[in-house]
């Protein structure tokens, strides 16, 4: 499926941008022409000087405030006739400290009415030195093809018939071409459409892990269907907030979080089976992390072996139903899954090509990393915090990998966030290396992956598939959407999960050897272990447009050669790229502990030795006034006595040992920060 999302963005200037999801039907336009920013909304940046006196405002009044506090402010939110200022991303004790250093504590939702317009509001709130930027609440919407083609019942129990090696159980596995690719899938008379190979290099990779249960990805789209058998037990949980609770038991400034959150409704519910929900969340779920050798339904790329748990899914969701989306829902989104675990944020959407045809296409989008930088600054804050904020200086990787796909709009240039230095941009192929027809290309593009080319597998027609169905992904999807739980989409949306679940399947082998990256050596690693697909990009490639809609009445061709040396670094090649994060990297260590005093740290020494579960260790403090240790399963519980320093060292049981140091802080947060 090609969903195109259109996120606009509107600077003080009033330019527009419009934005696509990539993955619905090429050129749909929405049914309803909305407005493309939130009326009556701005989110302002304070000085640090005006967001504390705002801060100290809401802390009194427990909530938002309808003036700053500052005269020179107010007097211009009086004429403009504010009636709310709320801060933008909740307080999390757990993080305060990082936001604050960040400078996204002093971001800030004015809301208004009166006579004045939105862009009058911010032309009028630029003069003020107290500011120092606005940004527009951009409304983010959807226009797409609500049919997937789903598997019926009968379908699915026939194609399980296809069997090919690979090590897992599950069914229909032997219909994965984007996993394993033996090169006879696509084979159609004197018309070969397959490569051996053409995938993302998955089999060998298992051999070294399929998945760690320690890795979060967070899947920013629609919901996920949270009690689908292959990914209920795939999915991220809250273990500090109770299920179905309409409280904010952790204090994260989230109630009811057990799944992750519904920021497009603004609960903890997640929602996946309204009429209008497409299945497009539960499908990106699926390709990452569906559970493996189960026996039932498909195979992912890094769900795990059946014995041991794979990575897990955090649902951060930004689309349900019909209702549209915003830039606050998108940027909280974001922190959120920064703040809570997540270290892949898998993001199938993005501006649209700066590059695009405007008669397909309307008003391009951000043409460079300038523009984009200037056009939607928050959004570049708030990808920042991701990227050097996830993870852990202690842990696998220290920082996060933002993956975004490059844009279905055919176009030379992908698409931004994307297409920015800092981040993964995918680009989609077929079975057999070829561009997907629909794909952007060019710079910004970073890597390639499988998304399926339903126009290309035209010919593929038999007593079990459509027009070319088959050469889609296969995945999950709600029961609403395919009465047997699976089914075909296509996109660089579906290129973009299988480059996050390999990002998430290296992160998971370095936790296992015990290895520490930064988040730019994983990107590099990514790219640098890609399989160059140049030599497939000669001659034509022939195809029918829309051909699931409008059958074969629409011949196509076109030249590849303008593709070679632009579709990034080549095709995701897991095997390569877990083969390279072993011996590299630097040795994970014992952390060091901030602690309150009379608080709790808790941790598990096993994380950082190698093969740390058959391990037992001996914990020594030098100054025990200060802090003491106690062991409770294979957790080590340190608390904080008294103020001050102390070192410590955990040795195990097979002689390696590691010193680290213990701070207690009166007056600090649960994770010891003042």
């Amino acid at each position: 499926m090609k969903m195109k999302i259109y996120l606009y963005a509107i600077l003080a200037t009033v330019a527009l941008f419009a934005v696509s999801c990539v993955d619905a039907e090429l050129g749909v336009e929405p049914d309803v022409e909305e407005k493309p920013f939130v009326e009556g909304e701005l989110m302002v940046k304070f000085t640090p000087e005006v967001a504390e006196i705002v801060s100290q405002m809401s802390r009194t009044t427990r909530g938002a405030v309808t003036r700053s506090g500052v005269p020179s402010v107010d007097e211009v939110l009086d004429v403009i006739g504010t009636f709310d200022v709320e801060r933008l991303f909740p307080v999390d004790s757990r993080t305060e400290q990082r936001t604050h250093e960040s400078g996204l504590d002093r971001w800030y939702i004015v809301r208004f009415d009166g006579e004045y317009t939105t862009e009058q509001v911010a032309q009028r709130l630029q003069r003020l030195g107290e500011v120092q930027k606005i940004d527009f609440n951009r409304t983010i919407k959807r226009a797409y093809n609500r049919k997937a083609t789903p598997v019926s019942v009968n379908k699915m129990q026939r194609m399980a018939a296809a069997t090919r090696a690979g090590g897992m159980n599950d069914p229909l596995l032997g219909m994965q071409w984007n996993l394993i690719n033996d090169g006879t899938m696509f084979t159609t008379g004197d018309k070969v459409k397959s490569v051996a190979g053409a995938d993302v290099q998955v089999e060998g990779a298992w051999k070294r892990s399929t998945g760690d249960e320690s890795v979060v990805v967070a899947v920013l789209d629609e919901g996920v269907f949270v009690e689908h058998p292959d990914l209920k037990n795939s999915l991220w949980i809250n273990e500090d907030e109770i299920n179905r609770s309409h409280d904010d038991n952790d204090n994260n400034g989230y109630k009811g979080d057990y799944y992750g959150y519904n920021f497009a409704r603004n609960q903890g519910l997640i929602t996946w089976d309204d009429i209008y929900d497409s299945g497009h969340g539960s499908h990106v779920a699926g390709v990452i992390a569906a559970q493996n050798n189960n026996g039932i339904g498909i195979s992912s790329i890094a769900g795990g072996d059946g014995d041991k748990s794979g990575v897990k899914i955090m649902v951060c969701q930004i689309f349900s139903g019909v209702q549209g989306s915003s830039s606050i829902a998108v940027l909280r989104a974001i922190k959120y899954a920064a703040d809570n675990g997540a270290v892949v944020l898998q993001c199938s959407w993005g501006y649209v090509s700066g590059s695009a045809n405007e008669f397909d296409w309307g008003e391009p989008g951000f043409a460079s990393q300038e523009e984009w930088e200037t056009g939607a600054p928050l959004e570049k804050e708030a990808l920042d915090y991701f990227t050097h904020n996830a993870g852990s200086p202690n842990g696998p990787i220290d920082g996060g990998v933002a993956v975004f796909a490059a844009g279905n709009e055919d176009a030379p240039q992908a698409g931004y966030p994307g297409a920015s230095d800092d981040y993964v941009s995918v680009a989609a192929t077929a079975a057999d290396f070829t561009p997907a027809v629909y794909t952007n290309y060019g710079p910004g593009t970073t890597i390639s992956a499988p998304g399926g080319d339903q126009d290309y597998y035209y010919d593929y027609v038999d007593a079990e598939h459509t027009y070319g169905e088959v050469g889609c992904i296969l995945s999950t999807l709600p029961y609403h959407v395919s009465e047997s739980g699976y089914g075909y989409m296509e996109g660089t949306s579906m290129a973009t999960p299988h480059v996050s679940a390999v990002v998430a399947l290296g992160i998971s082998r370095a936790a296992e050897q015990r290895r520490h990256y930064t988040e730019k050596e994983i990107r590099d690693l990514l790219h640098s272990t890609a399989v160059s697909i140049d030599k497939y990009m000669t001659g034509e490639k022939f195809y029918f447009r829309y051909v699931l809609d409008m059958g074969t009445v629409q011949p196509m061709q076109r030249s590849l050669s303008p593709y070679r040396g632009q579709m990034g670094a080549g095709q995701v090649n897991a095997d390569a790229f877990l083969a390279a994060i072993d011996g590299g990297g630097v040795e994970m260590r014992f952390p060091n502990l901030y602690i309150a005093e009379g608080g709790v740290a808790a941790t598990s020494p096993a994380r950082y030795f190698l093969g740390g579960e058959n391990l037992t260790y001996t914990i020594t403090i030098a100054d025990e006034s200060i802090a003491s240790c106690t062991m409770e399963d294979d957790k080590a519980l340190f608390n904080g006595l008294k103020s001050g320093s102390t070192t410590a060292s955990v040795k195990a049981s097979n002689g390696v040992e590691h010193k680290f140091t213990i701070t207690v802080r009166k007056g600090a947060n649960d994770s010891g920060w003042l």
